[in-house]
């Protein structure tokens, strides 16, 4: 294996690893404790992040220089 690829593997095992603990989180958070008066602002939170997310994304697709760098 090259560098390019382990490094990826450790990306994707990062972010699974994180994927895994957020919802372990939530889980404990807010499915089986009540979460009171941080349900509404959490919400928000996440849509704003959601929003954020989609907005880089539909951004970089709409880049026409995204495939021109030497990584792809």
């Amino acid at each position: 294996m090259d560098e390019r690829s382990i490094a990826g593997l450790v990306a994707t095992a990062v972010i699974a690893a994180l994927a895994v603990l957020g919802l372990y989180g939530f889980g404990t958070g807010y499915l089986l404790d009540s979460p009171g008066d941080y349900l509404a602002p959490s919400m928000g939170v996440l849509a704003v992040a959601v929003v954020a997310v989609g907005a880089l994304i539909a951004s970089g697709i709409g880049s026409g220089r995204w495939r021109e760098n030497p990584y792809w």
